[in-house]
């Protein structure tokens, strides 16, 4: 049974326009190989409709700051080469999901772990499973570059990948299993995946 770092992931955070459904305005993929987190990529993207008043009190971006950049089809082959082959980590993965979905028809992910479902199960004794109240709680923002910002992709993204390590990692310090992670039970019984989307 292989540990979870046997594996390579893309930890992806995405923010929206605030429309129904959501079109992307920023997206940040964090490489996460042999246990150890990458370099973060991240695009703004120029969506069709306009960004909301109230999306745009969440993120801070503007209209003015996406005007310049690329509609979601000039990047969307780079986007699909950072996700490709590796598992997709997101926190509250459905949300991030269905707009990948929507925007990469072509693309599934083999298998998606939602690190608020992981901390759920792994960590119970937490009072929120927000990300800003994990990030608080475990003193996941310590010593990011300058500049990030909560509700950015780029410093969510990174959150995100920090919160996997630290849940992947055992009391005793050992990795997990990938199927510790899935949330089978030992033996391999396919019962229900919590981790999973």
């Amino acid at each position: 049974m292989s540990d979870w770092t046997g594996h390579d992931y893309a930890v992806v955070d995405l923010e929206g326009n605030g429309q129904r459904p959501p079109e992307m305005v920023e997206l940040a993929v964090v490489p996460v190989a042999g246990g150890m987190i990458g370099e973060p990529l991240s695009w703004l993207v120029r969506p069709e409709a306009p960004i909301t008043p109230f999306a745009r009190r969440i993120h801070g971006i503007t209209a003015h700051m996406v005007a310049g950049a690329p509609a979601f089809a000039e990047v969307a082959k780079d986007i699909q080469l950072a996700l490709s082959g590796r598992l997709i980590v997101a926190h509250n993965a459905p949300v991030d999901l269905g707009v990948l979905r929507r925007q990469l028809p072509d693309w599934e992910p083999a298998e998606v772990f939602d690190t608020l479902r992981l901390a759920r199960r792994l960590r119970p004794d937490r009072v929120s499973y927000r990300l800003g109240a994990l990030v608080e709680a475990f003193d996941l923002a310590v010593g990011l570059p300058p500049g990030l910002r909560p509700h950015r992709a780029t410093y969510d993204a990174l959150v995100t990948a920090r919160l996997l390590v630290l849940l992947a990692t055992g009391p005793d310090g050992r990795a997990l299993s990938l199927d510790d992670l899935r949330g089978r039970v030992s033996g391999g019984d396919d019962a229900s995946p919590a981790a999973l989307f």
